[in-house]
């Protein structure tokens, strides 16, 4: 049987939550939704939330909302999921990448600084920078939203893998220094919803105007109407919009998961420490946490020099199923031949060495020693 590198917890608490919404009268658009949403609110410490049926589809109303669109540029990690850069194809912009630090796999200051600067003198600086909080640690934020007020662009802050994480002693998804962050609910995630997302910010125009990408671009707000209504019964789609709603099947999920997410963090991070101790004394490379964060560590990522094909091979052949996270963005075949001249070295390299360990609230000890044991068999011979 194969350990999976993530798995989500389901707790008798979550199936009476969701056997509740079934035997009520909304399985969708009822009240567990906007519950689901304030819980978050509670949580992350923003003022607003709209929950979604992924976190692609956030990021898509993210992009729109902000007015994201055909000729603009948006610019993200190559260290990522496909969404992070699709969502600004799906609006009509094109998509750019800046390149990682070595140690974190996270978006490189530095090297967004210099993007920045040749951009402005060639006239072509993004519209929205989407740092990608791998791992599930947030990036350099206070840094990057001071670029962006030099720069003006909007910085949507991908959370995918990062609600429960910390940021200079403050919730990831506050949106302190972002204008929208977004979470996913995928069952790999941190917490589940079966699949889902949100769309955290702070600004209640933004929020207003993701409601209304949410839901087809429909208002029973007679106060946003264009038309005169007919009746009490009277709806109106002042704008296109989407079907990216979330079920209150889903949400109801979230909240009862939510209550335990400080508690999957805890043990997530004791996972990640012992990991840390154990392949101190290995020619292994592990991603720095750095001194002003706490990661809710999504993923457990090891670096080894030319082996990893190999070492990939011997774990999933001894029932370990690890992964690779990610694929650079850039090197799929359809960004490629885009970005053929384009070489993010240290994403390169970061790929070419990375195996994502398993590492869930539901592994047990003699598991996470199995797995060890494992790697260190492979290095030793």
């Amino acid at each position: 049987m194969m350990t999976p590198y993530g798995k989500q917890e389901i707790t008798s608490d979550d199936i009476e939550s969701v056997v509740k919404v079934l035997k009520s009268d909304f399985l969708t658009q009822g009240p567990a939704v906007p519950q689901f949403e304030k819980a978050l609110c509670d949580y992350a410490g923003s003022s607003y939330a709209v929950a979604v049926n992924s976190c692609t589809s956030a990021l898509h109303i993210a992009c729109l909302a902000l007015g994201l669109g055909p000729g603009d540029i948006l610019w993200t990690s190559p260290i990522t999921f496909v969404a992070s850069a699709n969502c600004a194809l799906y609006c009509g912009a094109t998509v750019d990448f800046v390149d990682v630090e070595p140690d974190t796999a996270l978006m490189s200051v530095e090297k967004l600084k210099e993007k920045l600067e040749q951009a402005d003198k060639k006239g072509n600086l993004p519209k929205i920078v989407i740092p990608v909080h791998f791992a599930g640690q947030s990036c350099d934020m206070k840094e990057i939203h001071e670029l962006s007020k030099r720069y003006g662009f909007k910085v949507i802050e991908d959370a995918a893998h990062a609600i429960g994480a910390k940021y200079q002693n403050e919730a990831v998804g506050n949106c302190k220094y972002s204008d929208i962050t977004v979470f996913s609910f995928h069952p790999v995630k941190i917490i589940t919803t079966g699949e889902g997302g949100a769309v955290m910010t702070n600004n209640r125009q933004l929020s207003e105007k993701l409601e209304l990408l949410r839901s087809h671009g429909i208002t029973r707000d007679i106060s946003k109407m264009i038309g005169k209504p007919d009746g009490p019964w009277y709806y109106e789609q002042i704008q296109l919009g989407f079907n990216y709603r979330m079920t209150d099947i889903q949400a109801a999920l979230g909240c009862s998961q939510l209550e335990r997410l400080d508690q999957y963090v805890l043990r997530r991070s004791e996972i990640a420490k012992w990991y840390d101790i154990q392949f101190k004394n290995m020619p292994i490379t592990v991603l720095k946490e750095k001194k002003d964060r706490t990661s809710s560590h999504h993923l457990y990522v090891i670096r080894v020099s030319n082996i990893r094909k190999q070492l990939y091979q011997f774990l999933i052949d001894n029932g370990i199923g690890v992964n690779v996270h990610y694929i650079p963005v850039s090197k799929h075949s359809f960004y490629k031949k885009n970005y053929d001249n384009k070489v993010f070295h240290n994403s390169e390299s970061y790929y070419n060495e990375t195996i994502t360990l398993p590492l869930n609230y539901l592994i047990n000890n003699s598991e996470l020693e199995f797995i060890v044991s494992k790697v260190g068999d492979f290095l030793n011979n």
